[in-house]
């Protein structure tokens, strides 16, 4: 159990998931966290990270740092996006082993899950079937991710805890143009259709791909229930169980942001739609007590708001 001295350090602190586990974690009282910029730790440098854990040994580690983006970036630069998450967590997954740290949740991705998968997800079909190519250099970081985590649990009797969340979004998402998802991209398409005299939206693929989308606040807080549980299962999904198609975000995201413009929406078919459906089965998780409690209007408000403040 983590107790509110517990030293506990969050990797990725200034990510999505990574910030919105720091205010969960300030917000229930625990006052004892560590975490470093870039700058201060390079978590791709093994020795560097090795001597970080070694001096600060925390109680708990939460992996939320890793290198993400959307389908163009993760198209193009599979490379970075396979060796840096391979860097990442193998560094902090290894050191903590090896300075006697038994307690880590590492956060994968659904992308982890074959690209046809049988609808809802359920956690034992990974490496079911292939991957969706575009993400696939991601993916199979990831994967690499939960299966070392695996191992060391079976040979090293470590509590390493790997969760699944589906499609995120929240304060702090990433807005750049090439490099987002979904979700921040449609905020801030949205948002200059509202500031500027235009009647246009224009989206990639044909707007028919489901997707299941949960706000940052609901992930971060699995994870801080998740590693105060004792269970025997490596990989647990983190969902509401909820999808729609883009089309449908899309249509309710202009009904918040735009509601009293006629806007057009255009479906780009020269771009790639990516997976046609991707819900998780979320059983698990609500077997152990733990369901969602964001509802998808007061999240797209709650980010919309963000949006705004920055």
């Amino acid at each position: 159990m983590i107790n509110k001295s517990s030293k506990i350090y969050i990797a990725g602190h200034n990510g999505l998931v990574g910030s919105a586990i720091v205010r969960r974690l300030k917000l229930k009282g625990y006052k004892n966290l560590i975490f470093r910029t870039r700058k201060q730790l390079d978590l791709k440098d093994q020795q560097k990270v090795f001597k970080f854990l070694k001096k600060n040994k925390p109680d708990f580690i939460f992996i939320a740092a890793a290198k993400v983006g959307g389908i163009y970036s993760n198209s193009k630069y599979k490379a970075q996006y396979i060796f840096e998450n391979l860097s990442i967590q193998s560094n902090l997954i290894n050191s903590a082993y090896l300075v006697g740290i038994k307690k880590i949740i590492f956060l994968g991705s659904s992308c982890v899950y074959p690209k046809m998968c049988r609808q809802p997800i359920k956690e034992d079909y990974l490496l079911t079937g292939p991957l969706e190519k575009t993400n696939d250099a991601y993916a199979i970081a990831k994967i690499a991710g939960i299966k070392m985590c695996e191992s060391y649990n079976m040979q090293y009797k470590m509590h390493y805890k790997c969760l699944m969340p589906t499609n995120t979004f929240g304060p702090n998402d990433n807005y750049n143009s090439l490099n987002s998802h979904f979700f921040p991209a449609l905020i801030k398409k949205v948002h200059k259709l509202k500031i500027k005299n235009n009647n246009k939206l224009i989206l990639w693929g044909n707007g028919k791909a489901k997707r299941e989308f949960i706000y940052v606040d609901d992930i971060a807080d699995a994870c801080i229930f998740f590693m105060n549980k004792n269970i025997k299962e490596t990989i647990i999904n983190i969902g509401t169980g909820k999808d729609f198609t883009i089309d449908e975000y899309a249509k309710k995201m202009l009904k918040l942001i735009v509601p009293n413009k006629k806007i057009k929406i255009k479906y780009d078919l020269t771009k790639p739609n990516g997976t046609p459906r991707k819900i998780l089965d979320v059983t698990l998780a609500k077997k152990y007590g733990w369901k969602a409690q964001t509802d998808l209007k007061n999240g797209m408000l709650k980010a919309y708001k963000d949006y705004l403040r920055n």
